[in-house]
């Protein structure tokens, strides 16, 4: 068997250690690192990927796109994909700044607690790369979802992109809505309706505070994704995974930090790579990544 060789192709002026690291621990044998690569000078590196092996030897080879900058990373990803001959082509995974692993995660969490199919989700924040990728999964997988922003402009383009991505002939597309809530009170009357939150906001940026969370009655589960302080949702701190809000309190949410979610998230990116050497076709993006996700929760 050959060797597996993955090709991490880092928007950045850095290629990522963190992504590395974990591709090593994944079981790669080999890893080729090239960093700020664009999309338009991409395809002599994918036809070297392509053109190097063949037969059973082509699913030896991968490639893993990532960087800080994920709008960068998925023109990236297609142009990738606009490099390969048919069925002449290597598997290929998305996972720029842990937008598609973390996000698998935090929904996959949420289903532990209570059924998504006719639940209604809030997503603070929901308009940036991660927050869009949840509000993605939450939706795909039966919920009613409520993208959170402080402009309704981005809000309502966040979730215009999410139907079309889930696709018009997906009868999930339309359980989207759009809010932009301008007083404390507008947010709450909002976060009243819902059984979950997942909070996908900039760093260091409290969307909803302890009291706030203490006070919704029909919450059942509250996650929040900001490691860095102050927290996202206040009262919840980074390791608490699966617990109570307030311990001895039955009635009270469960609430998951940043780094409670990550156990998960490391599993499923592990099992990622790993997926990509199984054949030569392989293609991970959010969809298939959060289907990992739940394979990794057994």
């Amino acid at each position: 068997m050959a060797e597996k060789i993955l090709l991490q192709f880092d928007v950045d002026s850095h290629a990522s250690s963190f992504d590395a690291i974990v591709a090593i621990d994944a079981g790669v044998d080999r890893l080729l690192q090239y960093d700020s690569v664009e999309p338009s000078g991409v395809e002599s590196l994918v036809h070297g990927a392509m053109f190097t092996r063949g037969g059973d030897d082509l699913k030896s080879t991968a490639i893993f796109v990532g960087g800080n900058d994920v709008n960068q990373a998925e023109e990236l990803f297609g142009a990738v994909q606009k490099a390969f001959f048919g069925p002449v082509r290597v598997s290929v995974m998305l996972d720029a700044s842990g937008c598609n692993t973390t996000a698998a995660a935090a929904v996959a969490s949420i289903t532990k607690h209570m059924p998504l199919e006719g639940a209604t989700c809030a997503v603070l924040g929901g308009t940036g790369p991660v927050g869009r990728r949840v509000a993605h999964l939450l939706t795909r997988q039966g919920a009613h979802v409520i993208v959170t922003s402080r402009s309704l402009k981005r809000a309502e383009s966040a979730c215009h992109d999410i139907a079309v991505g889930i696709g018009a002939s997906d009868s999930h597309s339309s359980n989207l809505e759009a809010a932009a809530p301008e007083s404390d009170e507008a947010k709450m009357e909002i976060l009243g309706r819902v059984d979950a939150i997942v909070a996908c906001g900039a760093a260091g940026v409290e969307l909803l505070s302890a009291e706030e969370l203490g006070s919704l009655k029909k919450i059942r589960v509250a996650i929040d994704l900001n490691a860095v302080p102050p927290a996202g949702i206040g009262g919840v701190e980074a390791f608490d995974k699966a617990k109570r809000l307030r311990d001895g309190d039955d009635d009270s949410p469960i609430v998951y930090g940043p780094i409670g979610v990550g156990g998960l998230k490391m599993r499923t990116h592990k099992a990622a790579i790993a997926k990509l050497f199984e054949n030569n076709d392989v293609v991970l993006d959010a969809n298939e990544i959060y289907d990992l996700t739940i394979e990794q929760m057994g």
